[in-house]
């Protein structure tokens, strides 16, 4: 699945700043559910339900926040880039500055993983996490993570 099918413009923010990762949450929550019509309280509750299982914070600077939603019809992406780290818990004790958050349609079944390790698999690559990094704007931002040779 390409990225561009999850995420949309309206959905990257660049330089966004939060204190913690409870504060970071909720309002990925709330811009999802803003978004998508939903009750904000349960996809934060969804969201730390899977928080609870093990930090969805991947290492190298990358967290990767996501749930299951009932009644959900397709998956969701919202893209961050934080103005500065922040302590998310990571597998490497490391902050994040870079977060994906990505909600599922409860019945996803097997495709669920396979988006999972795309969107993985893509913004955990050193070069293109870089480029990210050196972004300047949303708009830059969604060209790098929009273009067809990166999704």
């Amino acid at each position: 699945m390409n990225l561009v099918e999850i995420l949309s413009p309206e959905n990257i923010i660049f330089g966004a700043r939060f204190n913690d990762k409870k504060q970071l949450l909720h309002e990925l929550a709330s811009r999802a559910a803003a978004a998508l019509g939903l009750d904000e309280s349960s996809v934060l509750d969804a969201l730390w339900d899977r928080e609870k299982l093990g930090s969805t914070g991947l290492g190298k600077g990358f967290a990767l926040p996501h749930a299951a939603i009932e009644g959900l019809d397709r998956f969701f992406g919202i893209f961050m880039r934080l103005k500065r780290p922040i302590d998310f818990e990571a597998i490497d004790n490391q902050p994040i500055d870079l977060v994906f958050l990505l909600l599922i349609p409860a019945k996803a079944g097997g495709e669920r993983v396979a988006v999972l390790a795309s969107i993985c698999r893509q913004l955990r690559d050193q070069d293109f996490a870089a480029r990210l990094r050196k972004g300047t704007s949303s708009v830059a931002l969604s060209h790098l993570l929009l273009e067809p040779q990166h999704s």
